[in-house]
């Protein structure tokens, strides 16, 4: 064992080491704890892309491809349901449906592409 001066600043390190330890790393797993919370809110509040994707989906304004109302200006419809999804449109001609799109067109609406024209 040491003895003297040297031993003393050595008892006095040593505990002042030990004292501190616990609270270091309590302080380090806190700040662990915080970043994995941040992380993991910041990662939800990103919504995905494609369909099915987030709860809170913003309404955005469809024109339908190649649909006139009977005065004659283009067909609109009000959606908040994901890209891809088919909606059915009842007009004059009878049922038709139209496959939601993210292509913007020239008035900022989005385009409603009719499938069952293509088939």
């Amino acid at each position: 064992m040491r003895s003297g001066p040297s031993a003393r600043r050595f008892i006095v390190l040593r505990d002042v080491f030990n004292g501190s330890l616990g609270e270091f790393l309590g302080g380090l797993a806190l700040a662990a704890l915080l970043a994995l919370l941040a992380w993991g809110r910041r990662r939800r509040a990103i919504p995905p892309d494609g369909p099915g994707a987030g709860a809170a989906r913003q309404a955005r304004r469809y024109t339908l491809i190649g649909t006139r109302a009977p005065g004659g200006h283009p067909v609109q419809i009000i959606s908040t349901r994901p890209v891809g999804t088919v909606v059915k449109h009842r007009g004059p001609a009878g049922p038709e449906d139209f496959e939601l799109t993210n292509a913007v067109l020239f008035d900022g609406t989005y385009a409603a592409e009719p499938l069952d024209r293509y088939r």
